[in-house]
């Protein structure tokens, strides 16, 4: 059998800086006419109860600061399954005790879990009016789940060789290829980064007309790329196109390398752009802003520079998965929505915040692809596939070959059951598409740009609550906890 001990030691200590998080909106709430800070007060009591009792249980496990040499191949795959699911259920406890919102279970532990995953999608209406502690809460939800992602993306998954993540390990033979030393001191490089780059984004956005408590709400979940706003019409609410392009360039900024931003402090300026995957994500995006803006200028008859900035915000904000909107694009005609129904499932940039395939994952199968055809046309020819200039291992190929199948049978896998759920094609489709994307907002009437969640009944919103958890821990952590060969000794 596993230890657990090992896991729920540092579990406890993540329940214990959750606890600490919960205080903001305490003291955000604190003074006012009916202040909601006692719920948050009674949360963070909870959560410092069970997460000091974890760690005092647990006390005799001590790690050291390289967690892959603490922890066993199993420990860390357990670990990174069951932090993010009871941080969920505990960020869930202020949201359910609150009057002003009155949540059911359900929709506490949906909007927890859309938070912490950074997805995005909401049960919530009448944000304008909602006390700013609740709002703040949500907004560092996914600030602090943003942040969980990129140490997990750089530090663990390579470890655990998830999905071809093995081709971004730090600790390689290689040390021309080493970053910083350790997987700790990355963790605090890229702390100081996000929180450094947050603050820029906070200081333009109130530069460019918003209060300073919405600009600091949205440069947190927008260098998340979550896409929780203070206004139930996002960021289209204000009205303001400087605000908008900020934003997008936040969002573009949230979707790159993080571990190359440390190159970049460290005096590597070109590393960025110069990278291969930084440069397929930018085409990509580029290409689809191009052709997505030439088709809306044309259907909608609608002027070019106008047509660029809708399109570049919402085709941005979908293929990052921050899920922002500022206009319902669905009456933009078919093209516009399929084709960023498309672009969710994209992505951004391994060791980001972003979710979805990624991009270096499709550069793979390319790849591959091209050098099968080349064998189906050449049988005695020799074909290597290549990423970064470099060949690229089998085992890499396979580990990415067998993720995208499983994310898209995962995916196939939400649509039936949304169905089973009493849910439309079109609801269950898009639905299914952002839950294991991350996305947030879906197509459609109901989940689409302008709707939200709530009138999804209970089942619906489990199995969403379920397929954001599987797209956020890239499918194959979570499938593998359950065969029966893990749990054997």
């Amino acid at each position: 059998m596993i230890d657990v001990r090992p896991v729920f030691f540092i579990i406890g200590w993540l329940l214990v800086m959750l606890a600490g998080a919960m205080l903001l909106p305490a003291a955000v709430e604190y003074g006012r006419v009916e202040s909601e800070s006692t719920v948050f007060l009674i949360g963070a009591a909870i959560t410092l109860f069970v997460g000091g009792l974890l760690v005092a249980v647990c006390r005799s496990v001590r790690p050291n600061s390289q967690l892959h040499r603490y922890l066993t191949l199993r420990q860390s795959f357990l670990m990174a399954v069951l932090s993010w699911v009871v941080l969920a259920a505990f960020a869930a406890l202020p949201l359910l005790l609150l009057s002003d919102i009155d949540l059911s279970v359900t929709d506490a532990m949906f909007e927890a879990v859309s938070g912490i995953t950074t997805t995005g999608s909401t049960v919530l209406s009448g944000l304008d009016g909602m006390a700013p502690g609740i709002l703040l809460w949500r907004a560092l939800l996914q600030w602090l789940g943003g942040m969980g992602i990129i140490v997990t993306a750089i530090a663990v998954s390579p470890l655990l060789r998830v999905g071809g993540m093995q081709i971004f390990r730090i600790e390689s033979s290689d040390r021309s290829e080493k970053v910083l030393p350790r997987a700790a001191q990355i963790a605090g490089h890229i702390g100081v980064i996000y929180l450094v780059m947050t603050a820029v984004l906070a200081g333009a956005l109130a530069f460019a007309g918003l209060s300073l408590f919405d600009a600091v709400v949205h440069a947190m979940t927008t260098i998340a790329t979550g896409g929780f706003s203070t206004m139930d019409g996002s960021v289209g609410a204000f009205a303001n196109p400087t605000v908008e392009w900020i934003v997008v360039a936040g969002m573009v900024a949230g979707s790159l390398p993080f571990v190359l931003y440390i190159q970049l402090m460290r005096g590597r300026q070109g590393r960025l752009l110069a990278d291969s995957q930084v440069q397929a994500f930018l085409g990509i995006l580029g290409i689809s802003i191009a052709v997505l803006t030439a088709a809306h200028a044309l259907v909608k008859s609608v002027e070019p520079l106008e047509a660029l900035r809708q399109v570049a915000f919402n085709a941005t904000s979908y293929m990052t998965g921050t899920g922002y909107v500022t206009t319902d694009f669905s009456v933009w005609g078919g093209f516009a929505p399929a084709a960023l129904f498309c672009l969710m499932f994209i992505g951004g940039c391994a060791g980001s915040t972003t979710c979805g395939i990624k991009v270096f994952r499709l550069q793979v199968l390319f790849a591959e692809a091209r050098a099968q055809i080349g064998r189906l046309l050449h049988p005695h020819g020799v074909y290597v596939p290549h990423y970064a200039g470099k060949p690229i291992p089998a085992a890499v190929a396979a580990s990415v070959t067998s993720f995208v199948f499983l994310f898209v049978a995962s995916f196939a896998v939400i649509t039936v059951a949304l169905g089973i759920a009493g849910l439309d094609l079109e609801t269950a489709v898009s639905g299914a598409a952002t839950a294991i994307s991350n996305v947030g907002p879906g197509l459609g009437e109901t989940i689409g740009p302008m709707g939200n969640f709530s009138s999804l009944n209970d089942p619906a919103k489990w199995v969403l609550i379920c397929g954001m958890l599987l797209g956020r821990l890239e499918v194959l952590s979570v499938l593998l906890l359950f065969t029966p060969g893990f749990w054997r000794s």
